[in-house]
């Protein structure tokens, strides 16, 4: 399986997490880091080279910092121009179609302050519900989210087995189908 890491990340040089996360999948066999900011540092993004780069690759992976309960402007921006109507959906929009989508962000909270009694008030599945209502509209099996929670508190050690956790989910292939409580 060919994994393309699209990495959205404003200041990859100030980052400790998302930088470390980056370093841990670029040796994995298969998986390509596609850095968006350094690639379009003008913001200008060239979507005929991402759309070729998505139809390289099975799996693709967002992995960025949670923003304000969203992602970093320039990966709305990317999904809003790459993701066109016809290409991605719609009539004859069946590119995506059979690939995967994992997120992978991290999170300044810990898990505690995700859900109804935590100072969110919502579970960080809710929260990413537009990037899996994104999936489904594109054809893309979703993926039960890879997130790293307290990101503050996080020693070195911590990290390191963040990285081996996440270098292992990249090379393994496995997708994994997120598990949804019953209503």
């Amino acid at each position: 399986m060919r994994t393309l890491v699209v990495l959205a990340h404003p200041d990859l040089a100030a980052s400790r997490v998302n930088a470390a996360l980056a370093e841990a999948a670029r040796p994995v066999d298969g998986v390509a880091v596609h850095d968006l900011y350094a690639a379009y540092p003008d913001l200008t993004l060239d979507v005929e080279r991402e759309q070729r780069l998505l139809l390289e690759h099975d799996r693709i992976v967002l992995q960025f910092p949670f923003y304000w309960y969203s992602v970093p402007p320039l990966l709305k921006k990317w999904m809003d121009e790459v993701f066109l109507h016809g290409w991605a959906y719609g009539t004859g929009g069946t590119a995506l179609h059979g690939k995967s989508l994992l997120v992978a962000t991290s999170l300044g909270g810990g898990e505690e302050h995700y859900g109804p009694e935590g100072v969110n008030r919502y579970t960080v599945a809710e929260l990413l519900r537009p990037l899996e209502a994104t999936a489904r509209m594109t054809g893309l099996r979703y993926e039960e989210p890879y997130l790293l929670h307290g990101v503050p508190e996080l020693d070195d050690a911590g990290l390191a087995g963040h990285q081996e956790r996440y270098r292992a989910l990249l090379a393994s292939g496995a997708v994994r189908e997120p598990e949804f409580a019953a209503v």
